[in-house]
């Protein structure tokens, strides 16, 4: 499309404005703008003008999940299996990697956060290490496929570079970058935090899959045989990776993903539960539980939505890819964006100031026939680090590392 179609197209949307520096920005620029626009997704501004309404969910039931005991009897069985499907190269690793470390104070990409105290060790230095515990136990490598941002992609590609990639095969380890979204105002206005550029943000840890694809990744999946993928988070420095035993465990269940769960330390934590919603696995956030769900229990005392996930999922690659032809909800996000103001000014919002876009991994599981809550340790495999101070901070996860062997 060219400067006349997208004016007019602008216009006939009342986001004209996105045009008003387009004179004074040299040829270059004035095309990266244009092809920016052009992969808008204005489904965004039907949503931002909705008003957040409850949303409305089906049947809610308890989802019982595959608890340590059990999983303590069968464990040399799911773990022969797990590590069969690994030698075949069934399996894959996917690190959703793109996030700054900003709420830690730090600039840069979170997984290059350093959390020693004698030592460097940074937090993909600690994710490495876990999947190299079973890269040794099964004798080969995995191939493991980092989502990163376009803010941190390059930092993030040079980082691993500098750190020989901690020892990891270097032809194993494939980096992608996550599909942006653009942010509005309240009135629904696109904002632009350059002259020249729209206001983006990453758009949610539910695209990952998607933008494996269009990074043009799906040949590779393929050739390699690859069957399952298991996402997870950057910040949770004591996750098993790949696990064996969870991998086994998923695939002779039959069921189309697994979750990794813990058990609730409390009622009142802010977890999703794992729960079937009209017969189908689904996420209850925390804040959309109600007073009964939060206190319900069984008959031995035990509560019935007591199965917290921790973003580490197994999905299988042919139901992800079914999953393509299925658009994810977008949910809008009240967050404050740096963006131009009137003059043409970058500021910096002290309050809210708009809408972010997001699509949720919660909702890929929500499309699932069928999930399996695996539960783990939370003390040998949950150390999130979110927060600078207080509860899943730096200093919570450091306590836990050293609780588990881990020299810091």
């Amino acid at each position: 499309m060219g400067y006349e179609e997208i004016l007019q197209m602008l216009q006939a949307k009342g986001q004209e404005h996105l045009l008003a520096y387009y004179p004074s920005l040299s040829p270059e620029e004035q095309a990266s703008l244009l092809k920016q626009i052009e992969k808008i997704d204005w489904n965004i501004l039907t949503l931002a003008k909705r008003e957040r309404a409850a949303e409305t969910k089906g049947k809610i039931e308890p989802l019982g999940a595959l608890e340590l005991p059990e999983i303590e009897t069968k464990k040399a069985e799911y773990t022969e299996k797990g590590l069969q499907a690994i030698r075949e190269g069934k399996i894959g690793a996917v690190l959703l990697a793109g996030g700054q470390g900003t709420r830690l104070g730090y600039d840069g990409p979170k997984g290059t956060v350093n959390i020693g105290i004698t030592r460097e060790l940074f937090i993909f230095e600690c994710l490495i290490h876990n999947l190299m515990d079973v890269v040794r136990k099964a004798d080969c490598w995995i191939h493991l496929f980092v989502m990163t941002s376009e803010k941190n992609r390059k930092e993030t590609v040079t980082f691993f570079k500098e750190h020989e990639y901690f020892g990891y095969d270097e032809s194993h380890v494939h980096f992608f970058t996550q599909e942006m979204a653009p942010a509005v105002d309240y009135d629904g206005r696109l904002l632009l935090e350059e002259k020249g550029r729209l206001a983006l943000s990453p758009n949610g840890n539910g695209g990952w899959f998607s933008s494996m694809v269009k990074s043009g990744l799906l040949p590779l999946l393929h050739a390699e045989g690859i069957e399952w993928l298991n996402i997870f988070a950057v910040d949770n420095v004591l996750q098993r990776i790949a696990d064996p035993c969870f991998v086994g465990a998923t695939i002779v269940s039959g069921c189309t993903c697994g979750a990794k769960v813990v058990r609730k330390a409390s009622p009142m934590e802010r977890v999703g539960v794992l729960c079937l919603e009209d017969k189908h696995p689904s996420i209850v956030e925390y804040y959309e539980m109600t007073e009964d769900m939060i206190h319900l229990r069984d008959d031995d005392g035990n509560l019935l939505y007591n199965f917290g996930v921790t973003l580490n999922y197994l999905f299988r690659v042919d139901k992800l890819e079914e999953l393509l032809h299925n658009t994810l909800p977008l949910h809008k996000v009240e967050k404050k964006i740096p963006c131009l103001d009137a003059e043409g000014r970058l500021c910096h919002p002290e309050e809210p100031n708009g809408y972010k876009f997001e699509t949720l991994v919660l909702d890929m599981v929500r499309l699932m026939e069928s999930c399996l809550p695996f539960e783990v340790e939370r003390n040998k495999e949950f150390a999130p680090i979110k927060n600078k101070e207080g509860v899943d901070s730096i200093e919570t996860a450091q306590a836990l590392l050293r609780e588990n062997g881990v020299t810091l």
